[in-house]
């Protein structure tokens, strides 16, 4: 408990899925919150649900893509709380399952700028705070797709794929500085939450063809691959933090994938790609 008690830990993207499940776990095990998200009225639940429990929380509607008022944050959580301990950069978005010559400009852009610039800019800010905590915490979300690629989903596996290496330059840089910060990244696989169906776009530009497409894909990876409830894997992410764990990697499907790629790193995407092939051919 003396991991999380009393500690101040930030988690952005707090107000559904992974990012609620770890808000209402540290509020569980005693921390301090800073919680953020781009959709006001779920993180207002969350807040919600974290004070039921006994928390002390600070809320922000934030867009983490958004530098300057990521850096402005930072110095607001700071003030607010006196010292930051933890930082949880869980934030991220999919929009669609789409081969990378249908993929729309604008949706490659906002998926970059959410799930790697929220990260490096969130890091950035709040870093210099969690170095002078004396005991401090970096946590990034990466994916099942920061292992491996996957046919339509080439620029969100680019941007976990990113995140792993940043992380891992990053402890790299910790270490060489002797800062006192303890730098983990996460790679989840099949998770109950509610990123596939949001990641079907509302831009008014999409045909009812491509909508109905998205949300049967939707249903499917719901099926098939979205099984673990995140809660369950919240529980991994936190004994893995208190462990000292630098990579945690969750789900026995995540698990076996990693291997896969480790012993067949040339041949893993055609054993990959039809795997997938025949789980959705056979939903």
């Amino acid at each position: 408990m003396s991991r999380f008690k009393d500690k101040v830990a930030v988690v952005t993207g707090a107000g559904s899925g992974l990012g609620r499940a770890l808000a209402l776990a540290l509020a569980d095990r005693g921390a301090k919150l800073a919680l953020s998200d781009i959709d006001a009225q779920s993180l207002a639940q969350t807040a919600e649900l974290a004070r039921a429990r006994g928390a002390q929380v600070h809320t922000q509607q934030l867009d983490v893509s958004d530098k300057a008022a990521m850096n402005a944050y930072a110095e607001t959580v700071r003030e607010h709380f006196s010292v930051v301990h933890q930082l949880y950069s869980n934030a991220g978005i999919l929009l669609g399952s789409r081969q990378l010559l249908d993929m729309r400009d604008n949706h490659i852009e906002r998926i970059v700028q959410v799930n790697l610039w929220g990260v490096i800019w969130g890091t950035r800010a709040f870093l210099p705070h969690l170095i002078a905590s004396g005991e401090g915490t970096i946590v990034t979300m990466s994916s099942l797709n920061g292992l491996m690629g996957q046919p339509g989903l080439s620029i969100y596996c680019a941007t976990k794929f990113a995140i792993r290496g940043f992380t891992e330059a990053l402890r790299c840089e910790v270490l060489k500085n002797e800062y006192p910060v303890q730098v983990t990244v996460v790679h989840p696989g099949g998770i109950n939450t509610n990123i596939a169906r949001a990641a079907i776009p509302d831009d008014a530009d999409l045909s009812e063809e491509e909508r109905v497409e998205a949300r049967e894909r939707a249903e499917v990876y719901y099926k098939k691959f979205l099984k673990m409830p995140a809660e369950e894997a919240v529980e991994q992410i936190l004994k893995g933090v208190e462990r000292g764990r630098s990579r945690i990697v969750i789900t026995s499907g995540a698990l076996f994938i990693d291997k896969l790629v480790r012993l067949f790193p040339q041949s893993y995407p055609k054993i990959t790609t039809w795997m997938f092939a025949r789980l959705l051919r056979d939903s």
